[in-house]
């Protein structure tokens, strides 16, 4: 299961968090203004009927007359025409609110994680993202569709019906408005406990989200390693905590909205008894509060905690939401560790923006400057680093596992900054350039290579879609691939399954220096290319290197020394230093470090040749 251990939320009901919102769904305004209108009107139809009803009982009932009856009905059949064509409209601008507001809410979220550089990604589990905009981001565009503009229609109802029951008797509308105080303490009692429950649920199921994903994509590794009664163990236990957290939500929610009822149901009571003699009073001096006034009255008093309780519902719902606007809002808000300077995107633009028309030529040549490099949790890595390489030239990296070598690499790439110190291409400083400028002119070949579902010509075309099938072809033959490309049933256009796994390992990195190679980069990086293919393939790929990194600068990490011979420079690394640099045979003459390593994996490669009998 996940280690990543995420940012726990202790704030109470966020006020400036549901502003953010509103301004995230400013699209949608006059959508919301409509609605906010119409559950006004709906409002005061629903403290207009009452009235309605009560004149019936009052004027047709209790004095036996029809006279104004037909005037009196069509006002009535008015006003529940107007009722439905709100309920209508509410109804079908809400849904319209909801789906916007998702589908803004997942655009930004897309674009944020595109402006996200290398760096983020190394610390945020793809499952904690994925739940991010799929479930949080639908929990925000329900609360948005329907349970804010809800509030509209309460709070409307509430200030409506209170004006009318002091004008029909001020003090049961005391006795009634006295409840709202308990109420609201009760409201800040348990605010705390559901809001807290939620957050619980909404982090554990983050967690869930990210067991999946990682249940799934490492399925053979948990075959191999017989770890699935262990995993299943892991997962309940997440599992379980998620479904005490949402236990003890719900039932403080369940304790919440009884508590309510009841005040209100201790309120109607009143109101029945006091009015009730009030009207018996009344018939014998015959004056005072009639049977439609109490009926009003008591109409008003349970229709008066309907919105209370509905208010109630909505700001436990929003509690719940909070958890989950938390979350997006972080991830929108989220600052990229590099970024471009305002005057450098004024001159080459930005990355969904770019004036290419202002790049200079990337040539090739590369420097660091005096540079520290330290991860955010304070482990530093390089310290006054210093190197400067031609273009043109190839430069291998060597060194035990966490040398640098790929931090290196990173920082050429700009995936990462210098802490302290700079890096120049082509005698600039690369932060006076922009990261697209720079990316556009990187060629990057993983040791495990990633393929997007579609056919193998849309993955070599992946980095240039405009590329024509010829330039695809090209590519595909520079590496070598094109004849395994034509044997299979559909050649160019096989699909290549999620992940490419219709193809073996080799396939797939033959296809990833092919879409590397398309995009004609000025640096490429090889970053253990090689060491997850057999040997046909490696041969393959080794010949392709000579004819393809001709010219270019070119950076390659490798675990197989036999595979860098060839290289202009062998850099050795070791805790962040450079401690041999030259080729391979001045470095072998050395009999330093590189000399070790190279006889010692050369004695280990022939032992197992002859284990396998091809020696």
């Amino acid at each position: 299961m996940q280690s990543f251990q995420e940012e726990d939320y202790t704030k109470r009901f966020d006020a400036s968090l549901w502003i953010k919102l509103l301004k995230i769904a400013r699209p949608f305004h006059k959508n919301l203004w409509c609605i906010v209108l119409m559950m006004a009107m709906s409002a005061m139809i629903d403290v207009a009927l009452p009235m309605m009803n009560a004149y019936a009982i009052d004027h047709f009932i209790a004095n036996h007359v029809s006279d104004g009856l037909v005037l009196f009905s069509a006002i009535y059949v008015l006003l529940l025409g107007i009722q439905v064509g709100t309920i209508y409209g509410f109804i079908r601008q809400s849904g319209y609110v909801e789906t916007g507001m998702c589908y803004l809410i997942r655009k930004l979220g897309f674009k944020k994680l595109q402006e996200l550089p290398f760096s983020y990604y190394d610390r945020m589990p793809v499952g904690y993202l994925m739940s991010r905009l799929t479930n949080d981001t639908q929990r925000l565009g329900d609360t948005v569709g329907w349970s804010l503009v809800d509030l509209c229609w309460g709070a409307v109802f509430l200030v409506a019906c209170s004006v009318q029951m002091f004008v029909l008797n001020w003090r049961l509308s005391l006795v009634v408005l006295l409840v709202l105080p308990p109420l609201a303490v009760i409201s800040w009692k348990f605010q705390k406990g559901i809001l807290n429950a939620y957050r619980q649920v909404r982090k554990r199921n983050s967690q869930i989200t990210a067991g999946f994903n990682e249940g799934i994509n490492g399925a053979k590794t948990t075959k191999t390693l017989v770890r699935e009664n262990m995993n299943v163990e892991e997962f309940n236990e997440v599992a379980g905590q998620m479904r005490d957290a949402s236990v003890r939500a719900a039932t403080l929610s369940a304790l919440f909205l009884p508590i309510v009822v009841s005040l209100g149901s201790l309120a109607t009571a009143y109101v029945l008894w006091q009015g009730g003699n009030e009207v018996l009073a009344s018939a014998v001096a015959e004056t005072g509060m009639t049977i439609g006034t109490l009926q009003v009255f008591v109409n008003y008093t349970v229709q008066f905690f309907q919105p209370v309780r509905d208010i109630a519902r909505i700001f436990a719902e929003m509690q719940s939401s909070q958890a989950a606007a938390e979350r997006v809002i972080s991830l929108l808000e989220t600052e990229p560790d590099i970024v471009d300077s305002p005057e450098v995107e004024a001159v080459f633009g930005d990355n969904f923006h770019p004036k290419k028309e202002n790049w200079p030529r990337l040539v090739g040549d590369i420097d660091f400057e005096d540079v520290t490099f330290r991860y955010k949790d304070g482990e530093k890595v390089l310290e006054h680093f210093n190197l400067h390489v031609n273009h043109g030239q190839t430069v291998a990296l060597v060194g035990e596992t966490g040398s640098g070598k790929s931090t290196i690499v990173n920082l050429i790439c700009r995936f990462y900054e210098p802490t302290e110190g700079r890096i120049l291409i082509d005698g600039a400083d690369y932060r006076t350039r922009s990261q697209l400028w720079l990316q556009s002119n990187l060629g990057y070949v993983l040791q495990s290579p990633h393929l997007f579902s579609g056919t193998v010509a849309d993955n070599i075309r992946y980095g240039r879609p405009d590329a024509t099938d010829e330039e695809v072809r090209r590519a595909a033959r520079m590496v070598g691939a094109e004849e395994f490309i034509l044997k299979m049933q559909d050649g160019f256009d096989a699909r290549v399954g999620e992940g490419g796994n219709r193809l073996s390992t080799g396939q797939k990195q033959l296809i990833s220096f092919a879409r590397a190679i398309l995009t004609n980069p000025s640096i490429f990086v090889l970053d253990e290319a090689t060491s997850s293919v057999d040997t046909e393939t490696e041969q393959l790929i080794q010949s392709a290197i000579q004819t393809v990194l001709s010219g270019r600068t070119s950076f390659i990490i490798a675990h197989r020394l036999s595979t860098i011979r060839s290289a202009d420079r062998i850099l050795v690394i070791h805790d962040g230093k450079i401690i041999e640099d030259g080729t391979h045979r001045q470095l072998i003459a050395r009999q330093g470090y590189y000399y070790q390593l190279y006889t010692n994996q050369f004695q280990e490669e022939q032992g197992m040749d002859i284990l396998s009998g091809k020696a």
